[in-house]
């Protein structure tokens, strides 16, 4: 589980950096992105397999829960404290955790780097077809000076509305900005995991030799 949770938030961090910049491999990462939103049934698996995952960390943060109330009840009776077991169980399910919330936050983010890019194409077109259109008006003026009045008033709304997607433009462009920020905390973030990942790795281990040297003693004993 925790192997595909990596495998998963490493395909999904490569694809955030594929929409980040702007390579030859955006293209393609908008391509793929496009057949998952619109593809015949891929909006329903995708839902389906999002649903999923929240459910799984539902499930996750409730054994969490329980563990440690668990945990709690042993100190107040016994106290003994939590046990070995439910240490590494605790562990195994806090990072099984934060691995589903990162993924889910990923795919967020891809999602709203695709929409912005598609969105800078469309104001991108618009504003050539401006730029095409004032072109034309003005060479038009020079040549019929009975409509010069109206084609510069048809001009100057032009302009209005040129001036109007660049402002729409800039704001896209700020809202990119400021995903490829989250974007690249959130790489950074995975980096940590992944150290924080090995380190619970080696607690586990060790944790797992003291539980058998514990049952050795115990059999022993007997």
């Amino acid at each position: 589980m925790i192997q595909l949770l990596f495998a998963v938030l490493v395909a999904e961090a490569s694809l955030t950096a594929a929409l980040l910049f702007k390579t030859p491999l955006r293209k393609l990462a908008v391509l793929v992105v496009d057949r998952l939103k619109r593809g015949r049934h891929a909006p329903v698996v995708v839902k389906t397999v999002a649903g999923v995952v929240l459910a799984l960390l539902a499930s996750t943060l409730y054994s969490m829960s329980q563990i440690s109330g668990g945990a709690s009840d042993s100190d107040s009776g016994s106290g003994g404290g939590p046990t070995p077991t439910d240490q590494v169980l605790f562990s195994r399910h806090l990072l099984e955790a934060c691995l589903m919330g990162y993924s889910l936050f990923l795919a967020l983010v891809i999602d709203r780097l695709h929409q912005y890019i598609r969105d800078l194409r469309v104001f991108k077109k618009d504003l050539e077809a401006v730029r095409k259109h004032n072109k034309m008006l003005e060479e038009t003026k020079h040549g019929n000076s009975e409509d010069a009045k109206k084609y510069q008033e048809e001009i100057a709304i032009l302009n209005k509305e040129m001036k109007k997607l660049k402002l729409q433009v800039q704001e896209k462009i700020e809202e990119v900005h400021v995903a490829e920020d989250k974007a690249l905390t959130i790489q950074k973030q995975s980096e940590g995991l992944l150290i924080e990942y090995d380190r619970l790795l080696e607690d586990n281990q060790h944790l797992r030799d003291q539980l058998m040297s514990i049952d050795l003693k115990l059999s022993s004993s007997s």
